[in-house]
């Protein structure tokens, strides 16, 4: 395992590192290291690539260990000591790698690697962080709908535009990984924390021809399940609503009892009434079953910081959760600019 102090001190003129957190996907890392390492190759710069496994129980692993062999001057393997997440296996992946500029993507090909050239022009333009938008083929309207006002009420939560934030393909500049570093809390999202962050982020188109593959399908429910997470990651202004929420049913239940209650007293028993009442108490159980959803992820981030997450400095604490390190061997004059051998053995 590596020491903090010294994960940034070899290699500083480094010019770009690029982080893929792994877990179970010993089915796409072939495809990725074919693609992956001509096209950083093309770019005729020095560059490393950083393989965090997050505790696979398959093959990655082995072949992320075969990589390393391959490719020893531009590949770094990080073993994670148990599975924490794709976001805590980015963090330790930030924390390690020494380029000044950094990208993160996602090992099963979801938006292509042949885009990080388009990526970099942008950095170069002088913006801190460029993000991916994947094209997506027409939806039937009830579904563009959803997912409209679900991203609509995100962006206004927490401020965040984000045209994919499922996408993880996107690069950052140094000034601004060390400032996602530094901080939030132990589950925000990297994405999200660096467009909070950001002074001049911009995102780009992808999959707008064929040579950057088929067109993404977005699922509804991963995307209405992302703009959660987000959005109790990012802001509390949900529990806020929800207690102004729970007052407003409260006062609505209290005046529909009272009107039944006086609507009894003058015209008697009505089967109408008792249906009334009925409804008025389903309208409070909703809410009340809503706010303990809410209140659960909220409650499961303060867990997952009471079980250590937030002790010692973030460096020191994303370190500590390496079990092995596989760092690059000293380059030679090919480094970063060969493309032989950029697959994996096969067996």
């Amino acid at each position: 395992m590596h020491d903090a102090s010294d994960a940034r001190s070899p290699a500083a003129d480094l010019a770009l590192s690029v982080v893929v957190p792994v877990f179970q996907d010993e089915a796409t890392l072939t495809g990725l290291f074919d693609r992956l390492y001509p096209v950083l190759d093309g770019l005729r710069r020095t560059y490393e690539v950083v393989l965090v496994d997050d505790a696979s129980r398959d093959r990655s692993p082995t072949l992320l260990r075969q990589q390393h062999r391959l490719r020893p001057e531009a590949t770094r393997v990080l073993y994670l000591r148990r599975h924490l997440g794709q976001d805590a296996a980015i963090r330790a992946g930030l924390a390690a790698c020494v380029g000044q500029r950094v990208l993160t993507l996602a090992p099963d090909l979801e938006a292509p690697p042949e885009t990080i050239p388009r990526l970099l022009v942008e950095l170069d333009r002088g913006h801190d962080t460029v993000g991916c938008v994947r094209r997506r083929p027409a939806e039937p309207r009830w579904r563009d709908l959803v997912l409209r006002l679900s991203d609509g009420l995100r962006e206004r939560l927490t401020g965040l535009r984000m045209g994919d934030p499922g996408c993880l393909l996107r690069a950052y500049d140094r000034e601004l990984v060390d400032a996602v570093l530094a901080g939030g809390g132990p589950r925000t999202s990297v994405q999200a924390l660096a467009c909070q962050l950001a002074v001049d982020p911009t995102e780009v188109l992808v999959g707008d021809d064929a040579a950057e593959g088929s067109p993404h399908r977005c699922r509804l429910y991963e995307r209405m399940r992302l703009n959660f997470d987000l959005v109790v990651g990012s802001t509390l202004a949900p529990l806020q609503a929800l207690s102004l929420l729970a007052m407003g049913g409260a006062i609505l239940a209290l005046a529909i009892a009272l009107f039944l209650a006086l609507r009894l007293l003058v015209l008697g028993t009505e089967a109408g009434g008792l249906a009334g009442l009925f409804g008025a108490l389903f309208l409070l159980l909703g809410i009340a079953l809503f706010g303990l959803g809410l209140l659960g992820g909220y409650l499961g981030r303060l867990l997952e910081q009471a079980q250590g997450w937030t002790q010692g400095p973030p460096l020191d604490r994303l370190t500590r959760l390496v079990r092995e390190e596989l760092a690059p061997r000293p380059r030679t004059a090919r480094s970063g600019t060969a493309g032989s051998g950029t697959g994996v053995q096969k067996g």
